[in-house]
């Protein structure tokens, strides 16, 4: 799930947007609707990637720094294709579930559009994941393929070996075929060599390398098995939130495109734009925000590494001349620790213009480093969730400066909210008091796959006073909304603290604790306390040194 997002300016070009946002008038009850312009767009993901390239194949599409590689969008749709041909050969199809467990790179960038060709549904793994994890996620959704690494990189460690991973799948991979009595429905592994020689893979034969995908197929027009639909299922992405056992969002082509396309409205990206994007591609964070926000603008995206690296990142910020950078808190207090040391130069930031800063609240210190240190001026913020495809909310550059500091914004195009009371399920309750986040929209996911009980707890289709039904996403998130229409998230509803019948939200207590120069990093939950009920601890890091 992604938690509270913050985002930095936006342009011009959504200001004819605000202005009709503006003009409504004032709320009366914690509910509101998005604007209706512009029009959702229709197409699928590849039907829009054409259009992109055809305007802009010449321009940087994909910057891996790590592989000193980079991709036009001309090349992107050449090598995707390549790829989805090989693939198909392979025997997927569409609405097949293929796993892709790699780090940012661009093998993962060509998959992703490669499998959006065919209609196959990209199932993004977290590479940490151990061999239990990778076995429970494929056996889910009975997955046919997976793309993997013959190494997984890791921030701030060496990196991980992931044959021995794959035998606890396939124990024979030098038998010429796949036999998993884990996960019966596996029929490929397509192995990613990125272990630089450290590994001797010649001898799997029942393993099919991703270059015999890419080069083994001439570029051609990749035609899938059966014509795909917007509302066709593209992607599941797995999301534990802050409680029970990983679920499986399924989004669609209209969810996760046009998601991305009014990210990036709002950010006011153009194909001028650079994108330093360390978030990992298995997150939606990475993947929507990140990779579909620039894609569907002619933007570029820098990969600094495959797995996070705050100098690697920095870096690519100097010599890419960014123009955004992404992150969530903690990767930005590194990278600002590493100019304050002087490990990296303190330069070569003028470009940077815009960015996103997502999975916990940002507090206002580390904001005012962030506009100090590296440009990010006009700071503002969104919201979402991963089953929302995952943003909501976003400010814009024109909001009161209070409204960017306290609030998650108003919502993006198209999408629906209301704050509904907790103990009076259904109730609307007033401006100004909290309650649970819904959301309602183009971008509430289909469900979760395989689990109708867990689906039905949080996706729910109600009616609204004029009979008009509509499918609600419950977001387990304490909001309240303003007059404006401006959405505050308080806290999560389940880790509000009651102490001795007061309630506190840990992100306040949080806040504080964040605004002392010693501390990095904060985290407060509730803990059984025998005269209370519940008492409040903090968990803290301190600065290096």
């Amino acid at each position: 799930m992604i938690r509270p997002v913050f985002r930095f300016n936006s342009p011009r070009a959504c200001a004819p947007v605000l202005r009709r946002v503006q003009r409504q008038g004032l709320l009366t009850s914690s509910y509101a609707q998005g604007p209706t312009e512009p029009a959702l767009l229709e197409q699928t993901i590849p039907e829009h990637f054409a259009s992109i390239v055809s305007k802009h194949g010449d321009q940087n599409a994909v910057i891996s720094r790590a592989q000193q590689t980079r991709l036009t969008y001309e090349e992107l749709d050449q090598r995707s294709s390549s790829v989805a041909a090989g693939l198909q050969a392979q025997g997927v199809k569409k609405g097949m579930r293929v796993a892709v467990s790699l780090g940012n790179n661009i093998e993962f960038a060509v998959t992703t559009y490669a499998l959006f060709k065919l209609g196959a549904i990209l199932v993004p793994l977290n590479p940490a994941f151990n061999s239990p994890q990778v076995i429970s996620a494929l056996s889910h959704l009975s997955a046919t393929h997976l793309i993997i690494g013959t190494e997984t990189n890791l921030p701030f460690k060496s990196p991980r070996e992931n044959i021995s991973l794959l035998k606890q799948i396939s124990p024979d991979l030098t038998s010429g075929s796949i036999e998993s009595a884990s996960v019966p429905s596996l029929q490929k592994v397509i192995l990613v060599d990125n272990s630089a020689g450290r590994l001797d893979v010649s001898d799997f034969k029942s393993t099919i390398s991703f270059n015999d995908l890419l080069y083994g197929q001439a570029p051609k027009t990749v035609t899938p098995d059966t014509p795909l639909h917007r509302d066709d299922i593209i992607n599941i992405q797995f999301t534990s939130g802050t409680t029970a056992l990983p679920k499986a969002a399924c989004l669609s082509h209209t969810a996760i495109l046009n998601n991305g396309y009014f990210i990036g409205m709002r950010m006011g990206l153009t194909p001028k734009d650079v994108i330093v994007s360390p978030p990992p591609l298995y997150h939606c964070f990475g993947s929507i925000l990140g990779y579909m926000a620039s894609a569907t603008h002619g933007s570029a995206i820098v990969f600094p590494s495959e797995a996070f690296s705050p100098s690697a990142t920095l870096l690519a910020i100097q010599e890419e001349r960014g123009t955004a950078l992404y992150g969530v808190a903690t990767m930005f207090t590194a990278e600002l620790e590493l100019l304050s040391n002087g490990t990296i130069e303190d330069k070569g930031f003028e470009h940077l213009r815009t960015g996103i800063a997502a999975g916990s609240s940002v507090p206002s210190v580390l904001m005012g480093k962030l506009h100090d240190r590296l440009n990010l001026t006009g700071l503002t913020i969104c919201y979402g969730m991963t089953e929302t495809a995952p943003v909501s909310c976003m400010t814009t550059p024109d909001d009161p400066i209070a409204k960017r500091l306290d609030s998650v914004g108003r919502l993006l195009p198209h999408v629906h909210a209301k704050v509904v009371s907790v103990t009076e399920p259904g109730k609307v309750v007033p401006i100004g008091e909290r309650g649970e986040l819904a959301i309602a929209g183009y971008n509430v996911m289909s469900g979760y796959w395989g689990d109708e009980a867990r689906t039905a707890e949080v996706r729910k289709t109600e009616k609204d006073d004029q009979g008009h039904e509509a499918v609600w996403m419950y977001t387990g998130d304490e909001a309240m909304m303003d007059a404006d229409g401006y959405v505050h998230i308080t806290g999560r509803i389940k880790d509000l603290i009651i102490r001795g019948g007061e309630n506190i939200h840990p992100l306040e207590v949080e806040n504080v604790l964040f605004a002392h120069p010693h501390v990095s990093e904060a985290s407060v939950v509730g803990i059984p306390d025998e005269k209370y009920g519940e008492c409040v601890a903090a968990f803290v890091v301190v600065h290096g040194g």
